[in-house]
């Protein structure tokens, strides 16, 4: 009975150790499971996690927030301004995909993941701009145009306008042949023709070689290292340098000009950016992302002989975007500080004095008494330069391809805002800057003024429309 009962107790102890050993197996697995789940989850099955849905593509904002490209959830990039706008906005993939024009491809690294951008443009002074340059082009029956306007104490491009009119929405057409979708503004330099005029003899104020008032022989043509240069408005044989500019004599300004070495005023050139091609400032990411603008093409120094000297004086010889030559005016406009343009907002304008401020007053005034009477507004101080550019084809300087120009401020005695427009080859017996150009100026001029609420002043009656002034 002994031996038995030490038997039976000897085969339940076992029994405990192999379910305590199993207990503690047991407790162990889930252990090491638990550990399993926390520590490495890709090994164990898990149920699938959703995938984090990609970033809706990036906003356009005008300065008051106003939308001018924005996508759906659905990858749909819309426009809500309609033609407002666009050649400068460019426009991307059908399916709100990478950007293939404009600011979508120039700002495809921010727009692409999901960054909001906002402009300096105010889309009223855009529309302002845009239905009186689209008016005017098809009056001249121009190939293309654009309209700047830049508020002068700031930088702050408030209006790129561009025509014809463009609709990022609709088919697109071989764009080797239409166009319509080019910012010119930014991307297609030109030679500035006689608004340069103006800007010279700035210069020539400001190195003390002339004033205002400095009289010049100038026939109606001279040569000049074996070319001839004409005038093309009749025009006295004697000229102060503020009849220069109001009878545009490329004569009288190549005549006072040599007053001072090549190098001057190509050095001014330099100071007033026209051999930048980053004119705006570079949106403050890593890599720094910058608007394209087209290259200007000036001859270095050391290629101007005098017939390039005398051509560059009257803005012949040389291509500048339009974006150049309103920065450039604008100088003018900001007392000789030249700015620079801006088109985001949060950027800088960088600045730096060219001209004293008594040399750019000076030139806005001339400006003001001989401004053509096509850009006049009866009751408002205004005043520009006309410009007629012959365009190359082919190699040669073509005798019925013109580039129509005018260059203002607004007004032009306290200016707001400097304004550029260009159109590029009018059609008809209407080709002049005087007579297509100027026109335009003066509609957004008039429209700016019932803007900002400032009612004409009886004293500044403009003078009936007689001058046949048409350069």
């Amino acid at each position: 009975m002994n031996q038995l009962g030490t038997h039976e107790q000897a085969t339940l102890n076992r029994g405990w150790v192999v379910l305590l050993a199993i207990v503690a197996f047991m407790l162990g697995l889930g252990y090491g499971f638990y550990i399993l789940w926390h520590n490495a989850p890709s090994l164990l099955l898990r149920p699938p996690t959703a995938q984090a849905a990609p970033a809706v593509r990036g906003r356009l904002e005008a300065a008051d927030g106003t939308p001018l490209a924005l996508s759906t959830p659905q990858e749909t990039r819309l426009y809500p301004l309609g033609l407002s706008a666009t050649q400068l906005v460019g426009f991307g993939e059908r399916s709100g995909g990478k950007g293939l024009s404009g600011l979508e491809l120039d700002l495809e690294p921010l727009l692409a993941q999901g960054q909001n951008l906002r402009l300096t443009i105010d889309p009223q002074v855009q529309a302002i701009a845009e239905q009186a340059l689209w008016k005017g082009l098809e009056a001249a029956k121009a190939d293309w145009g654009t309209a700047v306007v830049m508020e002068s104490q700031t930088g702050r491009l408030l209006a790129v306008a561009n025509g014809p009119a463009f609709d990022p929405t609709a088919p697109r057409g071989d764009i080797r042949k239409d166009i319509a979708w080019r910012n010119h503004a930014f991307m297609y330099a030109l030679e500035p023709g006689s608004t340069i005029k103006a800007l010279t003899a700035a210069v020539l104020l400001e190195e003390n070689v002339a004033r205002l008032d400095t009289k010049v022989y100038a026939p109606m043509s001279r040569r000049v290292a074996g070319w001839t240069i004409n005038d093309v408005v009749r025009h006295p044989e004697t000229l102060t340098l503020s009849e220069v500019l109001k009878y545009s004599s490329n004569v009288g300004i190549t005549t006072l000009a040599e007053r001072i070495p090549p190098k001057t005023l190509f050095d001014f050139f330099k100071q007033l950016h026209f051999l930048d091609d980053q004119l705006l400032p570079p949106l403050s990411y890593q890599p720094p992302i910058a608007v394209q603008i087209a290259a200007p093409q000036v001859r270095p120094i050391q290629r101007w002989g005098p017939a390039e000297y005398a051509n560059a004086t009257f803005g012949q010889g040389f291509l500048i975007t339009p974006l150049h030559l309103t920065a450039a005016y604008n100088a003018l406009a900001a007392d000789g500080v030249y700015r620079q343009p801006i088109l985001f907002e949060g950027n800088t304008s960088q600045s730096k004095a060219v001209f004293r401020p008594q040399v750019a007053r000076a030139i806005r005034q001339a400006l003001t008494q001989g401004i053509t009477e096509n850009a006049k507004l009866r009751g408002y101080t205004l005043g520009g330069k006309t410009g007629t550019a012959q365009v190359v084809v082919n190699g040669r300087y073509s005798s019925s391809v013109y580039t129509a120009l005018f260059a203002g401020f607004i007004p032009s005695d306290t200016p707001r805002v400097t304004v550029v427009v260009a159109l590029y080859h009018p059609k008809g017996s209407r080709i002049h800057g005087a007579q297509v150009a100027a026109p335009i100026y003066r509609e957004i001029a008039a429209r700016l003024f019932a803007l900002w609420g400032v009612p004409p002043q009886p004293q500044l009656e403009a003078s009936p429309n007689t001058s046949k002034l048409v350069h």
